[in-house]
């Protein structure tokens, strides 16, 4: 299936997907697979970044590959490890005399005993895959040194077998929520885009877009109560992800008003953090009004 020529059709194949880019997103986008570059997005929690590789792989009939970073990540949990176990169940089956052959040892580090992990799983499928490289900015500066070398060339040299190299480049999508600052290195291999919190009218066009059965209704009074208690001085102040959360809740219980009881009982869908609810509990009248 080939990628879209315009910026247009892009947006109305994402749209097909049920995600709702806004033109510069879809432009970067665009680009990115047009020139085989990979795509830094940052922005807010809850904004719809890990969303963008998901529905890219879903609408192109690609398959989504997600590398999740964390404190900590090693190169061989994103590239590939050996299947320890499967090797000594090997060694076991080997008769005395296989054992000191010298090719035994090179039959305990074939293909059949490596286990891919995201990075050489994606180098080995190119152009059939996304891969989504979540939460970049989680892992330290080492892993962000190794990652960019392997997304320069992606190439990948296992000493027992040798180079893999990608026929074609997969998508490379990479998100950031900003707990640190990524290095120059690294953003200056990728096309960047940041996603903020949409306008009241785009939320509301986002949420009944991805909940299309609830009411006009609800739907605007719960995206005007977000976008109130995103002026609050929250700890965690909630994305559009939690807007869309708190619909279907409502939903979920029959409520077609958003009233003050209804969003009291309702509110962990949105609210994620006990400071932050005492401080909603308390402006709860005003948010809802707008008053």
């Amino acid at each position: 299936m080939g990628y879209p020529g315009t910026v247009a059709e892009l947006t109305d194949r994402l749209r097909d997907g049920g995600y709702l880019a806004d033109r510069g997103l879809a432009t970067t986008l665009l680009v990115s697979l047009s020139l085989c570059r990979p795509v830094l997005l940052e922005g807010e929690v809850g904004v719809g970044k890990t969303e963008v590789a998901k529905v890219l792989a879903a609408v192109f009939g690609r398959k989504l590959i997600r590398l999740q970073c964390y404190e900590g990540i090693s190169t061989s949990q994103a590239l590939y490890e050996w299947d320890y176990a499967r090797q000594m169940l090997q060694i076991r089956a080997l008769s005395q005399a296989e054992a000191t052959e010298e090719g035994s040892v090179d039959q305990l580090f074939g293909p059949k005993f490596l286990l891919e992990r995201p990075l050489l799983e994606a180098v080995r499928q190119g152009d059939r895959a996304v891969l989504l490289i979540d939460e970049v900015d989680r892992a330290d500066d080492e892993f962000e040194a190794f990652l960019l070398e392997v997304l320069s060339d992606f190439q990948i040299s296992i000493p027992e077998i040798g180079t893999i190299t990608a026929d074609s480049s997969p998508v490379v999508i990479l998100t950031s929520n900003r707990t640190r600052e990524l290095h120059d290195a690294l953003r200056r291999r990728c096309l960047y885009h940041w996603i903020g919190y949409p306008a009241a009218d785009r939320e509301a066009e986002i949420v009944a877009l991805r909940e299309p059965g609830a009411a006009a209704q609800l739907v605007e009074k719960v995206v005007a109560a977000v976008q109130r208690l995103r002026e609050l001085d929250m700890a965690k102040p909630p994305g559009v992800a939690e807007t869309i959360d708190w619909v279907r809740t409502l939903g979920v219980l029959g409520e077609t008003e958003l009233t003050p009881d209804a969003a009291g009982d309702t509110l962990g869908a949105v609210v994620k953090d006990r400071d932050d609810l005492d401080l909603v509990r308390d402006n709860l009248v005003e948010i809802i009004s707008g008053a």
